[in-house]
């Protein structure tokens, strides 16, 4: 089905920040209402939300097309609104064999007692969603809240803003206000929201924002769940045919442009082969988009700010020594369209900017390496990745690699794909994150894990009570105390 629905004359709600409270009270007081949603009700809001997700496609496309200036139709379609209608189907399918009950194991002084762990929803989540996927990154942790059974409230980036009105009309088609509501505005806006006294936040973003995220969130004592950023390495090894190499990693690069959280940030490859892996990159970067300016399957990108941070990169680099192999053979002017051919550097160092920040954009830095332990040592020495990517076809040495690093995730072979598998946690470590959501650790992450015990009427307890001198002790003693 693909819809051409015309926005709709649905006029988006404007919230200062006392409406925020409001809104939040509201929401709340809806939950406690109805509190554990039956299976078939958490069923029936995805397919609802599946459903204005097809209605609303391309609205959602073209917007956030402009909000980017050019953003391709087919990285939308393809790398958020088929992954988020998967997601659903997932959701939808496993939600209820996860809410059942789950038995725990009582000792044996407690008795004929029975335990187990019921699954409760945790109340009103709040989300904060950033603008390079605006649509999977707030509709995603929407369907992990649903199916757990919460209500949420939704804050768009404000370098979104056209995408979010039309998610806001979209979202208010589908549900009531009290129970999923899209926040748009910036500033005092976003400040406000992060301080809000939610049951849980998810947040995405870069580490800094996080930050003051968490800082935030900690004055209610509302837990988060932080997917961050950070620079994620890739390393080829020597056996790695490197045209199979190129490949993979320049998806992975050149995909929205390179403004992808998991997008692979720098390469290590084998001493000597960097002029091999950088031809077959160039020759795929060109195979895939033959030209860049007019190239509507070429991402631009986001803003002025964003390409001055970049430019600055490339300027830094350069005044540093850094030799700069920009991608673009037909020299084409790129500035005032918000775009950035790709652009590979060799002769990179540590203290450039480049390598002090994570890049966000289709610009790869190439070291060489000549033993393998180095390169982990490097990677050991900086924060811990969100992802890390290894190019190898032998088992035994990833799994080498794999034991002696730690990452959000661990990529054999392969790049940013594993944020599109239903059945795999997503999320960082240390300076990357905390908390995963997807798979079934997003329905567990956005439950409250209820402990629950029940004692019949033989109350086994009472036969071990003071005085501490009676048979049932001394045999305690000689059979459990040791």
């Amino acid at each position: 089905m693909n819809s051409q629905t015309k926005t709709t004359s649905m006029t988006p709600h404007s919230f200062d920040i006392h409406h925020l409270q409001d809104v939040l009270d509201q929401q709340k007081r809806a939950y406690q209402r109805y509190p554990v949603p039956s299976a078939k009700d958490r069923i029936d809001r995805l397919a609802r939300l599946k459903r204005i997700l097809i209605k609303y496609q391309d609205q959602f496309a073209e917007a956030i097309n402009r909000d980017y200036g050019n953003r391709s139709v087919g990285e939308t379609k393809i790398g958020e609104l088929l992954t988020c209608l998967e997601h659903v189907g997932y959701y939808s399918k496993h939600l209820t064999q996860w809410m059942k009950p789950s038995k725990r194991h009582i000792s044996i002084l407690h008795q004929p007692a029975k335990g187990w762990v019921e699954y409760q929803p945790l109340g009103v989540i709040g989300i904060i969603t950033p603008w390079n996927y605006p649509l999977l990154l707030s509709v995603g942790p929407l369907i992990c809240a649903l199916a757990a059974g919460n209500h949420a409230m939704i804050k768009i980036s404000s370098a979104s803003a056209h995408f979010g009105q039309v998610l806001e009309n979209a979202l208010s088609e589908a549900f009531p206000q009290e129970l999923v509501t899209v926040i748009n505005g910036g500033g005092a806006i976003s400040d406000a929201f992060s301080h809000l006294p939610f049951d849980k936040m998810i947040f995405t973003g870069s580490t800094s924002v996080g930050k003051t995220v968490m800082a935030a969130a900690s004055e209610n004592l509302v837990p988060v769940i932080l997917e961050l950023g950070g620079k994620s390495p890739a390393i080829v090894h020597p056996s790695m045919d490197m045209k199979e190499a190129a490949q993979r990693l320049a998806v992975g690069k050149l995909w929205n442009a390179g403004q992808t959280c998991v997008a692979p940030d720098y390469v290590f490859l084998p001493k000597g082969r960097s002029a091999e892996f950088i031809e077959n990159f160039k020759l795929i970067a060109l195979n895939m988009y033959p030209h860049f300016r007019d190239n509507q399957d070429y991402t631009s990108i986001i803003n002025d700010k964003q390409y001055r941070r970049l430019q600055g990169y490339l300027d830094d680099a350069r005044e540093h020594g850094a030799r700069v192999i920009e991608v673009n053979p037909h020299n084409e002017s790129l500035d005032d369209v918000r775009k950035i051919a790709p652009t590979l550097l060799t002769g990179v160092t540590t203290e450039m900017d480049i390598m002090k920040n994570e890049i966000f954009g289709p610009i790869f830095p190439i070291f060489e390496y000549d033993q393998m332990e180095d390169v982990i040592e490097f990677i050991n020495r900086r924060p811990r990745p969100l992802a890390l990517y290894y190019f190898d076809f032998d088992q035994a040495r990833a799994d080498y690699i794999a034991q002696r690093t730690h990452s959000g995730h661990f990529g054999l072979n392969t790049v940013l794909t594993h944020v599109a598998q239903d059945d795999l946690p997503f999320g960082g470590v240390g300076a990357s994150g905390m908390g995963k959501y997807h798979g079934p650790e997003g329905f567990f992450n956005l439950s409250h894990e209820r402990s629950m015990m029940s004692n019949p009427k033989l109350y086994s307890l009472k036969y071990i009570l003071p005085p501490f001198n009676k048979p049932i002790h001394r045999l305690i003693s000689k059979t459990l105390l040791r």
